[in-house]
């Protein structure tokens, strides 16, 4: 029988998409944002930090025509009864600081800027709710050199990460190139033309088969469901796909194939000398083939970007929890955004800007398993659980000797001590005891060390007996013998 006037407990549980991060995904995506923005300020881009929140209005492109704006973003009604949401990018708040502040900074304005942001939408694998990005953005810069400037450092930024040649590729196209197509085989309406930027989207995965029937009348997929398609000709499908794999090994070469891709319209011919003018740039800033391609199948964000638009990807396979293969794509990416501004001052001002997806980025590389195990502290085993002083002291010496280290402080015995100290990671342990203190030593073991040895003993007589990774050391040489150990493990 149950006592129903027993408080009743709470279910534990996280909301979807909004993760929680323990140390070393915590320093991984810390020492990622300090690797990113060094190469941002290196190029000589300032930092800038806005709120969290913004008023909804300032907002704009999630945001629909209704009481409560909350598709796309999470939002809030301030005691004022003015709308407020969490950003969902570090673009837009940008633009509002911009328009605000426009007589007293620099133009063109250079800024960099890192931390979370929020989206109102369905969470999944490397998509979150709550997510950090990493952007630079220049303001009021209206040459195409800065829209390869950003292409050129985010490559950069993209090897400072550690990837390499082969792993991950820029990509850049135009709107106005794609516009120019679009022109030329008669794709006037709104409908069509996003029907159209769906299809070229699913390019990689689904082949250029399966985009011309989306492009076409349409196309049913494997569990049978059927997606009407842009309902364009034979000869029409023909010219959207011979343009969308016009890409080539080398930029000169995709420019060369698209002079005869793109069409024969002036929005089109603009668009072409858009991308020549990219590619001079991107020659004079050494950006290596490999690392950016020209590829005018990019076309995700074009209906939010007014010029080029770049796309970051993550080349390589991984598997997930289950053993499945992966493709992560997308870790980054931005465009020119010329109208954004405009928004608030009612003049088009010039604007450009990359961002990385710290958050994708991460968890693609714990799949891949090239996120970097952290060690914990060096953890100081209290075996007087009466007194714990002298391992309170220990602790303090190895800190003040600048290594990582903490007393154990639960009330457990030796075994669950060592236990705790695996848990956490730790390089090292350091016992001291009452034989310890008598003959002026302090035990030391090797975590990692004793660890390895300890593969190839059969027994555990022979354990005890060998005690792999565990030594005495004088008191006085407590902190050199500790950190050979920790650097040993870094």
């Amino acid at each position: 029988m149950t006592d129903k006037t027993a408080p009743q407990r709470q279910l534990a549980r996280a909301p979807r998409g909004f993760p929680d991060k323990r140390e070393g995904l915590v320093h991984a995506q810390r020492q990622m944002v300090e690797t990113v923005t060094e190469v941002y300020r290196r190029w000589g881009f300032e930092a800038l930090e806005t709120s969290a929140f913004e008023y909804a209005d300032a907002l704009g492109k999630f945001l629909p025509d209704d009481d409560r704006p909350n598709a796309g973003v999470f939002s809030l009604q301030d005691d004022d009864e003015q709308w407020m949401a969490l950003r969902y990018d570090l673009t837009a708040p940008l633009a509002r600081f911009a328009a605000e502040n426009w007589q007293g900074i620099p133009k063109p304005f250079r800024r960099y800027a890192a931390g979370p942001v929020w989206r109102n939408e369905k969470p999944g694998l490397g998509r979150f709710r709550e997510f950090i990005q990493c952007d630079a953005d220049t303001v009021g810069a209206p040459g195409l050199h800065a829209d390869a400037e950003m292409v050129a450092m985010g490559a950069e930024a993209m090897r400072a990460l550690g990837m390499q040649s082969g792993e991950f590729v820029i990509r850049i196209n135009t709107r106005r190139l794609l516009n120019g197509v679009l022109e030329g085989i008669g794709a006037n309406t709104e409908a069509v033309r996003l029907t159209i930027l769906r299809a070229l989207d699913k390019l990689d995965r689904l082949g250029s088969d399966g985009v011309a029937d989306l492009l076409g009348e349409g196309r049913m997929d494997e569990s049978g469901d059927f997606t009407k398609g842009a309902g364009l000709d034979k000869d029409r499908v023909s010219k959207v796909l011979a343009f969308a794999t016009a890409g080539r090994e080398t930029r000169s070469e995709t420019l060369e194939a698209l002079g005869s891709t793109a069409g024969d319209t002036e929005e089109g011919r603009t668009g072409l000398s858009e991308l020549e003018a990219i590619a001079s740039a991107l020659e004079a800033l050494g950006a290596p083939e490999g690392d950016v391609q020209l590829d005018p199948s990019v076309v995700r964000g074009l209906e939010y970007y007014t010029g080029p638009v770049y796309e970051a990807e993550l080349l390589k396979t991984v598997e997930d929890e289950k053993g499945r293969p992966v493709q992560i794509g997308s870790v980054g990416g931005g465009g020119r955004y010329d109208d954004l501004i405009a928004r608030f001052t009612g003049e088009r001002v010039p604007a450009t800007g990359f961002s990385i997806g710290i958050s994708r980025l991460t968890t693609a590389l714990a799949l891949a398993g090239e996120q970097e195990a952290l060690n914990g502290p060096v953890v100081v085993l209290n075996l007087d659980r009466g007194n714990p002083a002298e391992a309170l002291k220990l602790a303090s010496e190895l800190r003040a000797a600048g290594i990582r280290a903490e007393p154990y402080m639960g009330g457990s015995g030796m075994r669950p001590q060592m236990k705790y100290a695996d848990r956490r990671g730790a390089p090292a342990v350091v016992i001291i005891g009452e034989d310890e203190i008598a003959k002026g030593v302090v035990t030391i073991k090797d975590l990692k060390v004793g660890a390895a040895k300890a593969k190839a003993i059969e027994s555990n007589e022979e354990w005890r007996e060998e005690r792999p990774g565990q030594f005495e050391a004088d008191r006085a040489d407590m902190i050199a013998r500790v950190r050979d150990i920790v650097e040993a493990a870094q």
